[in-house]
């Protein structure tokens, strides 16, 4: 991806699964709440990721504003709803100068959130940095509601793609995704990662390939959490990670709380031994991270 060939993509955006067709390029709002200009609200090293993804230096973390699927308790909505005050606008060429100034700050990668609409920005600025050597990996942190044709653009700059799968009820996705096509949404998405990620490979050395994938446990929906694991296991869980998130954040109060009753983390547990799901986290009542493969 070519600086010169970014701006066509937002003429008429189609970038996100609501394919709103805005002139992002022309003053239009997208439905994600940006123009075509990037805008950043937060740029630093991260260390709130997953242990694998942050040991030494931290996570490169850069955070777009806007976003497309408008989940109701989003724990960043004060720079993901539409128009958010918070961002700046940035350029393709100071978007790579951001990412090599992160990696010489200690970054063990450049890690990429809520980044579907501004995608072919971000392809061209990371083509730009490695071009000035840029060289630790590139981790794409999504929502899970995505095109696989705007996968496509990033894909071979990408190496690890830190993926959302949020649920797969519908009902569920209703009430806390904004989307009730999410299901469908994300079953695409991963039938394609399937087919072109089929290995994910993490591991101390900074190797990142493939796929590591979130699922946040809803309150009062672990039946949905339930079905999940199953699908997961029988479609997903030989290429990628899993990393379980059992406390919600609610943005009403500020407030992180664990989800699950004490039976229902002990079931959990039960049944990912039962579906011998090891690789990956799993996050308990004290919002730790624990390896998956010494839990079950």
């Amino acid at each position: 991806m070519r600086v010169d060939a970014v701006a066509r993509y937002y003429d008429s955006c189609t970038l996100c699964p609501r394919e709103c067709r805005t002139n992002r390029q022309g003053g239009e709002y997208g439905v994600c709440g940006e123009l075509a200009h990037m805008r950043i609200a937060s740029v630093g090293l991260h260390h709130g990721e997953e242990p694998i993804l942050v040991q030494g230096g931290g996570s490169g973390t850069i955070f777009f504003t806007g976003c497309s699927l408008h989940c109701p308790a989003c724990q960043n909505q004060d720079i993901s709803q539409a128009q958010s005050p918070h961002g700046v606008v940035v350029t393709v060429e100071q978007l790579a100068a951001t990412a090599l100034r992160l990696e010489r700050q200690g970054a063990i990668n450049i890690n990429v959130v809520t980044p579907t609409h501004f995608a072919p920005s971000i392809a061209a600025a990371i083509t730009l940095a490695k071009e000035h050597g840029l060289s630790i990996p590139l981790v794409y942190n999504t929502s899970g509601y995505e095109k696989v044709e705007s996968l496509a653009l990033v894909d071979s700059l990408v190496d690890l793609y830190l993926l959302d799968i949020k649920t797969l009820d519908c009902e569920v996705a209703r009430t806390w995704c904004g989307s009730q096509e999410y299901p469908e949404v994300i079953k695409r998405a991963v039938q394609w990662l399937a087919e072109h990620r089929p290995v994910t490979e993490i591991d101390e050395n900074g190797a990142l390939t493939g796929t590591l994938v979130r699922h946040l446990i809803f309150p009062g929906t672990f039946s949905a959490t339930v079905e999940f694991l199953h699908w997961y296991a029988n479609t997903f869980a030989s290429h990628s990670w899993l990393s379980l998130l059992t406390y919600f954040y609610d943005p009403t109060d500020g407030r992180r709380s664990f989800v699950l009753s004490s039976a229902e983390y002990a079931q959990l547990i039960a049944l990912l031994k039962e579906l011998g799901i090891t690789r990956g986290y799993l996050s308990g009542s004290d919002q730790r991270s624990r390896w998956l493969g010494d839990l079950v």
